[in-house]
């Protein structure tokens, strides 16, 4: 003879329902929007950027460093003492070997400020160096 308190037993345990399938795709979709998405490193400040004749538009560009109106080098959301531009730029250069830079200075910052800027991004190895502006 069977019991039937034993019999439900089992049934309930077959009426389960198994998260492990959905569990195993809901993290592959994670895995796959973490390798996927674009890291974007922002420079840290609003800058005022001055017009230009000509344009062009720059890809792949990772790297992007801001001059302020009163020559404050921001990299990384963090300001940086332009003695220290060089090994900050080495340091990002290092994670990304392909990157270009950005720089974004302000229409009312010195060129000293930005010759500094792009002698650290050459002395670091960084091939590619871009100015950031506004169309006309």
């Amino acid at each position: 003879m069977r019991n039937n308190q034993g019999a439900m037993g089992g049934d309930e345990d077959d009426n389960e329902i198994n998260l492990t399938p959905m569990l195993d795709v809901v993290f592959i979709m994670l895995i796959f929007f973490i390798v996927t998405a674009s890291f974007v490193k922002e420079a840290g400040i609003d800058v005022n950027r001055p017009l230009a004749a000509s344009l062009e538009r720059q890809q792949d560009a990772n790297m992007l460093i801001a001059i302020s109106s009163n020559d404050e080098i921001w990299i990384d959301k963090k300001l940086v003492d332009p003695r220290a531009v060089r090994s900050s730029i080495e340091r990002l250069h290092l994670e990304n070997p392909k990157g270009s830079i950005v720089i974004q200075a302000d229409r009312d910052s010195t060129n000293e400020a930005l010759t500094i800027v792009m002698q650290a991004a050459k002395h670091a190895g960084v091939k590619n160096v871009a100015i950031s502006a506004l169309e006309p």
